[in-house]
């Protein structure tokens, strides 16, 4: 199998595990930081593991450009995550 051909397989995979679990997490927790909440561990830990996922895809992506701005706009719909979930914490007494 080539290296082309793998990677091929290992983005299909990804795009199906976005599709059906990553996006839709995403949007879930987007919805609950919107509406003022907190996150609770077992979310602090699918953003981790988001974070750690996606630093092992670096060289992927690398080799495959055409994704590149698929993986920012996933990389910046965590960031308003991140970035709301902080000033929930910060305002919750």
């Amino acid at each position: 199998m080539t290296e082309s051909s793998k990677d091929q397989e290992v983005i299909a995979a990804l795009l199906e595990r976005m599709k059906t679990q990553r996006l839709p997490r995403a949007r879930d927790l987007k919805a609950k930081v919107d509406r003022g909440e907190l996150l609770d561990e077992h979310d602090v830990g699918f953003l981790t593991q988001v974070i750690e996922d996606s630093h092992a895809a670096r060289t992927l992506l690398a080799r495959h450009p055409e994704y590149q701005e698929l993986a920012a706009n996933m990389i910046n719909l965590y960031n308003e995550i991140t970035t709301k979930a902080l000033e929930n914490e910060k305002a919750a007494p």
